[in-house]
């Protein structure tokens, strides 16, 4: 039986790691995210069984040869001033604010997805949770940043009318954070990721 993959996390500040894992939960749903705080605790597991590292920038540089080698896998968290650009090496910018950062790591997603699966054929199926046009409409506002008044005054219905369908796409989707939703909305080509 195949196992599932795995996404790593090798980052030595705990918030770092907590607030990147929740989100890239939201992202890639049904992939398990594990958190090392340091490269020895990730070789003591079993380094080899992850699709991808999200590695802090001063791990990456103390252990250049083993992320290397799985250069196609890796992405470096970088940020500050401190941090050079790499090349050959995706990078994420941990210094961004929460709606840049989603954006980046929808990107990296992409990227990264597109170039490790070009068939798709190993895609999950997509679930039965189809929403209404009415709530893709509702769903498009609310990711780019409406409130409930203003989703009600643009689409010409009532503001009980908006915060049922709002509920509607949260039980259907099993998405509760706009910052999911916006995930949710770019992956299934609702909205365009440079227009959030």
């Amino acid at each position: 039986m195949a196992r599932t993959p795995e996404i790593a996390i090798v980052e030595p500040n705990t918030l770092t790691s907590l607030g990147l894992r929740n989100l890239l939960e939201e992202i890639i749903q049904g992939i398990p995210v594990r958190i090392f705080s340091s490269f020895q605790e990730l070789v003591d597991d079993t380094p080899d069984m992850y699709a991808h590292y999200f590695v802090s920038y001063k791990i990456f540089f103390e252990h250049t040869a083993f992320f290397l080698d799985r250069k196609y896998h890796t992405i470096v968290l970088a940020g500050g001033e401190k941090t050079a650009p790499l090349a050959g090496v995706l990078t994420l910018d941990i210094n961004q604010d929460e709606k840049h950062l989603v954006k980046s790591i929808i990107q990296l997603y992409q990227r990264g997805h597109h170039r490790a699966n070009p068939s798709g054929s190993d895609q999950p199926k997509e679930q039965e949770n189809t929403l209404s046009v009415r709530e893709i409409e509702v769903l498009t506002l609310v990711v780019k940043g409406l409130i409930n008044k203003e989703i009600a005054d643009r689409l010409n219905i009532s503001l009980t009318t908006v915060i049922t369908h709002r509920k509607n796409i949260t039980e259907k989707l099993g998405i509760k954070s706009v910052s999911g939703l916006t995930i949710y909305a770019v992956m299934h080509g609702y909205v365009e990721a440079d227009a959030i």
